[in-house]
């Protein structure tokens, strides 16, 4: 599934990299401490967080994520929005919780 698939699929606010929609998602990971998403993330996965400094893009970048959805109907600073446009990295958003939005997510990769 790519990330443009999911976007639709979840009804997925769009903040930046546009161009970077058609990333196939190999997995998806959830989690809000960094070291951890460093040190078991995957690359290709979506990247599911409540956080939204600019961090989240450099371990985003480092771990070659497809995109990064953050959560609980928080956004992105302007900061954090620059960062992911120059790395085209999507930034995405849902008003769910962690826990629904991933359970949503597991079952659309499941079937795709």
């Amino acid at each position: 599934m790519k990330v443009s698939d999911l976007i639709k699929e979840l009804e997925l606010t769009v903040f930046c990299g546009e161009e970077s929609l058609d990333t196939e998602i190999k997995g998806g990971y959830t989690s809000d401490l960094l070291s951890d998403v460093m040190g078991h993330m995957e690359e290709g996965m979506l990247w599911v967080t409540m956080q939204t400094h600019q961090n989240i893009v450099a371990v985003a970048t480092l771990k070659d994520a497809a995109a990064v959805l953050v959560v609980n109907g928080a956004s992105p600073d302007e900061e954090t929005l620059q960062k992911g446009r120059e790395e085209g990295i999507p930034l995405l958003g849902t008003p769910l919780s962690a826990f629904v939005i991933s359970g949503k997510i597991y079952q659309l990769l499941q079937n795709a």
